[in-house]
């Protein structure tokens, strides 16, 4: 899947493999996932691996987000620091294409407009007749740190 290398980390697991059908904060072993990465910044991809998407219903349409916070809880300050934005190409952006199974990589900071967000998570954003996404997520600090 893609033709770049990205060292796997366990603890940077954001989303294991399972069907998304509703818009819901990303989990691992059946419980929500956040992870503290610190005060400092990082720069990173989220390396997404999509192994099933439905487009069926010509509706669906999904967005993987990147969010940071200041809260551990994500109770409050979220921050979508990248988003992927997958579907039918009719519920989306003029000019797109359908999206199909495969690997997809998000560029991302956890600092914006000079705050840093200590806290990370995935969130999936799931419209449509019968939306349905299976992926995995994890993260890979750009190595030029």
């Amino acid at each position: 899947m893609g033709s770049k290398f990205y060292n796997f980390d366990a603890e940077f697991l954001f989303k294991d493999s399972y069907a998304v059908t509703a818009s819901a904060a990303a989990q691992v072993a059946s419980a929500a996932k956040i992870i503290d990465v610190g005060a400092a910044r990082v720069d990173a991809t989220m390396v997404v691996d999509v192994s099933a998407i439905d487009i069926s219903s010509s509706d669906e349409a999904y967005k993987i987000v990147v969010q940071g916070s200041t809260s551990p809880t994500f109770a409050s300050n979220i921050e979508n620091l990248a988003v992927l934005d997958l579907g039918k190409s009719a519920a989306r952006l003029a000019g797109a294409k359908d999206s199909v199974a495969g690997r997809y990589e998000l560029f991302f900071t956890n600092q914006q407009a000079d705050v840093t967000y200590p806290y990370l998570r995935v969130y999936t954003v799931c419209a449509g007749t019968t939306p349905s996404i299976t992926y995995t997520a994890f993260g890979a600090p750009d190595a030029s740190i």
